[in-house]
């Protein structure tokens, strides 16, 4: 909390007699602001906040002032969206007016101003949204198939022969994935690129903790304390950060270029990038900094959305028996599904889709911004204000999900027993900034579900007297959330195979 401590010198100056512009502009004419919780001087509504897991307040909230509320966190105007209807009527009907990002100043003083995904909405995200969608359209993201099967099943080898390092396993596999699709790059075993990448990735979501961002912005003059001041350590945080990132901009290019110049390079989006865009310089700068930015948004909720599934199958057993019958009826025990089997396993697919909705790996999403003024349902929606998307209560709907809290994967059902159309798309965001690698992070995570289930029971870990551990599913703030740490067993289904048949097995299908 160095931060804070520092920011107490200058906030306790720069907060006297603040207000906000759009509070005033409420009174200036405009129809008045959507309702929520009375803020406080200083404060907003920041005491009424569970600040580990915001998206459970603002639940909460919308329980009293509906679908749309206004709040103020410190010095920092924010609209919440609490409901699909509401996110699709602004974000995708209105997509032209909020489709922009808000203007953080924790992201040009971190140097993390390059990511697409925090991009303004213009001209340099275009470039990278081209670059993305050429590599990553639907007819496109077919092509990575054969390999994303093939890291499944190293996974399923690595998970066979150290299931105690699952965490690890899940980690290295959502990375190698990407790094082969983003730099067509192999991973090693303790890759010191990856690494490195990984290290990269950890120091900025550090850096873009909740009470950095909200203390940073809403006091910008933070910013300019040196930093040998004390309690400034963010401020030193931020040059070390600069530093390990444009390695991580930089490096992994340099290996997809020497790819491409030796003849050996398989299609990856580097590869289609500077083929489609040869000779443009704002276009290999593009291909860079959305190539770094791929990296973080694939492996992390990847990985993160395969420790839900875990979790879920060792705590829903006869889930994870009715999913393993229905591969044994279509796939058998001689080999292990693969991607022409997706559509006869419809069971296995409603699994998928449950995992996204029982706890969405960005709770809150990316916030968008309002491009102009706007009126939605009488309420004014003000020039450049914050909007957030809150994804978890959107899954959390029990009028549209009931019992949001059980892992019922039979919600995706028709009452004729097809799937349903619900594709639990909120997980993917909104209109124009909709994910554009989600046909890649769909593909690697059935996949990945269908494979471990084909192999492995997951069970609750045991204790030293044979009795189940019970463990009740908590999980991490900030941004991103996954499972904390929690006990289980992956054992081999086929208690009749060794390991060393059971690696034949599985190597015969790659």
């Amino acid at each position: 909390m160095d931060l804070a401590h520092g920011a107490l010198v200058v906030a306790l100056l720069a907060v006297i007699g603040v207000t906000t512009s759009f509070t005033k502009r409420k009174a200036q004419g405009h129809p008045p602001l959507p309702p929520g919780p009375k803020p406080l001087p200083i404060l907003g509504n920041l005491h009424r906040m569970n600040t580990d897991y915001p998206w459970i307040t603002y639940k909460e909230w919308s329980d009293i002032y509906g679908d749309i509320i206004y709040s103020r966190i410190l010095n920092q105007d924010v609209i919440i969206l609490n409901s699909e209807k509401v996110a699709r009527a602004l974000l995708e009907k209105r997509s032209s007016n909020y489709s922009d990002r808000p203007r953080f100043a924790t992201v040009e003083l971190f140097g993390i101003a390059f990511r697409t995904v925090m991009r303004s909405y213009g001209d340099v995200w275009r470039r990278h949204r081209r670059i993305f969608h050429q590599a990553f359209r639907p007819e496109a993201a077919v092509i990575y198939r054969p390999m994303q099967l093939r890291k499944a099943r190293q996974l399923l080898v690595d998970l066979l022969h150290d299931p105690a390092k699952y965490e690890t396993h899940l980690e290295t596999h959502s990375a190698s994935i990407v790094m082969s699709a983003v730099y067509d790059y192999e991973t090693k075993p303790n890759d010191p690129l990856v690494s490195m990448i990984r290290e990269a990735m950890d120091r900025i979501i550090h850096a873009e903790t909740p009470e950095k961002t909200a203390i940073i912005d809403s006091y910008p003059a933070l910013t300019l304390i040196p930093a040998w001041f004390p309690g400034a350590s963010f401020k030193r945080h931020a040059l070390e950060l600069k530093s390990v990132l444009k390695d991580m901009v930089e490096k992994p290019f340099e290996y997809a270029i020497d790819r491409i110049s030796s003849g050996l390079s398989a299609s990856s989006m580097v590869s289609e990038g500077l083929a489609r865009f040869q000779g443009d310089p704002s276009f290999e700068l593009a291909i860079k900094e959305s190539s770094a930015t791929a990296f973080g948004a694939g492996s992390e909720t990847t990985h993160s959305a395969l420790l839900v599934f875990i979790q879920a199958m060792t705590l829903n057993p006869e889930v994870q028996k009715r999913a393993q019958a229905e591969i044994d009826r279509i796939v058998g025990s001689e080999r292990l599904p693969d991607f022409g089997d997706r559509a006869s396993m419809p069971y296995i697919e409603a699994v998928l889709r449950e995992t996204l909705r029982f706890h969405p790996i960005a709770p809150l999403a990316v916030p968008h911004a309002a491009v102009n003024d706007d009126v939605y349902e009488g309420y004014f929606i003000p020039k450049g204000i914050t909007i957030v998307t809150n994804v978890w209560a959107m899954t959390h709907d029990a009028t549209k999900y009931p019992a949001p809290f059980e892992f019922k994967p039979e919600r995706f059902f028709t009452s004729s027993g097809d799937l349903n159309d619900d594709c639990v798309t909120p997980v993917w965001g909104w209109g124009r900034r909709i994910c554009v690698g989600r046909y890649i992070a769909d593909a690697s995570l059935w996949s990945a579900i269908a494979s471990m289930l084909a192999v492995f029971d997951f069970l609750k870990a045991t204790d030293a007297n044979g009795k189940d551990i019970d463990f009740e599913p908590r999980w991490t703030s900030g941004i991103a959330s996954r499972p904390m740490t929690f006990p289980c067993q992956i054992v081999p289904r086929r208690r009749d195979m060794d390991v060393e048949k059971l690696t034949s097995l599985i190597a015969t299908t790659v």
